[in-house]
């Protein structure tokens, strides 16, 4: 299994995102682990790039709406995810 997580860079919040920043790190990989598991149980030859964009809009649509639209991954680490769920890997 893979392990993804999810990591806020604490300079780039305010206060009040700084004490929520363990909890609101967790949900988010909660979120992203599971919309991986998800289109990687449906996945069936699309490229790379499409799988990457279907992780973010499934991992956005298991989060709240404002959590959602502030939600930004790392185009680097979502195309790393992509590529997992392509060699057929599954997310803890």
């Amino acid at each position: 299994m893979t392990e993804v997580h999810v990591s806020l860079d604490g300079d780039d919040l305010n206060a009040v995102e700084r004490k929520l920043q363990e909890p609101l790190e967790a949900q988010l990989t909660s979120a992203l682990e599971l919309a991986a598991n998800r289109v990687a149980e449906q996945y069936d030859g699309q490229s790379e790039d499409e799988v990457a964009a279907w992780i973010l809009r499934e991992t956005r649509e298991g989060l709240h709406p404002d959590i959602a639209a502030g939600f930004e991954p790392d185009p680097e680490q979502l195309r790393r995810v992509a590529q997992a769920v392509i060699r057929g890997e599954r997310f803890a």
